[in-house]
């Protein structure tokens, strides 16, 4: 069986895992259907295929597909997924020129361009449109309920969401959460850099329990929480 983080006896998360990081799926067993939390980039779709077949699920029962933001790494999968789910894709409406790979990346982000434009012809990517524009402080109604959480930096329109039920961050690429190191994305992945203090001080006042980040090395939301504090501090 697959790996999960059972918050209670109704409601899991399913970290997937790819090459370069998570993404997350959040299954409720009552409903019997779950959402996408970003979808990956290479490697992780047999892993997502074989947690649905465990959990008796067929495509349709993922019922929304949930975007941080819109760098390859989390958009990798998307058209395979809005194809086989019909789910609606929402996203913050700055996230769509990364979707689409026409982000005009200035300064040290250009490296960023010019890796995304890379990746997409070689992973033959496919864009998809914002179905649903991500609102700040919107209230989701998957999983519980999940707020939008705008937490600019990475991107412009980059965000998390947060469970209140659960007092649980998912918190993006706002930090990556590793063994040997907690930091903030390399200066040449960040769009606009100068937002992500205010960003971290947004998530301070929030004061999350728990923190799942997309890049880590164990799916421990306390742990990641302690490790952010850290890094804020």
């Amino acid at each position: 069986m697959s790996n999960y983080i059972a918050l209670d006896a109704c409601h899991r998360i399913y970290p997937v895992r790819g090459y370069h990081g998570y993404f997350h799926l959040l299954y409720d067993v009552t409903r019997h259907e779950a959402v996408l939390i970003d979808t990956g980039l290479v490697g992780e779709m047999p892993r997502l295929t074989r947690i649905l077949r465990e959990l008796g699920l067929d495509w349709p029962g993922i019922k929304a597909i949930l975007l941080t933001h819109g760098h390859l790494d989390h958009t990798g999968n998307l058209a395979r997924l809005k194809d086989l789910t019909g789910a609606p894709v929402l996203a913050h409406p700055l996230e769509q020129p990364h979707i689409d790979g026409t982000f005009p990346y200035t300064g040290p982000s250009r490296l960023c361009g010019f890796m995304e434009a890379v990746g997409r012809g070689l992973f033959r990517y496919r864009t998809v449109s914002i179905d649903q524009s991500l609102v700040p402080d919107a209230e989701l109604p998957y999983w519980g309920g999940l707020r939008v959480v705008h937490l600019p930096g990475h991107t412009a329109g980059h965000c998390g969401f947060y469970s209140e039920r659960f007092n649980l961050l998912f918190s993006g690429d706002l930090f990556a959460s590793y063994w040997f190191s907690t930091h903030l994305p390399p200066v040449f992945l960040n769009s606009c850099p100068e937002k992500i203090e205010a960003s971290l001080a947004q998530v301070k006042a929030l004061a999350p329990r728990y923190i799942i980040p997309n890049h880590y090395d164990k799916p421990d939301g306390e742990l990641h929480r302690r490790k952010f504090d850290s890094l804020a501090a």
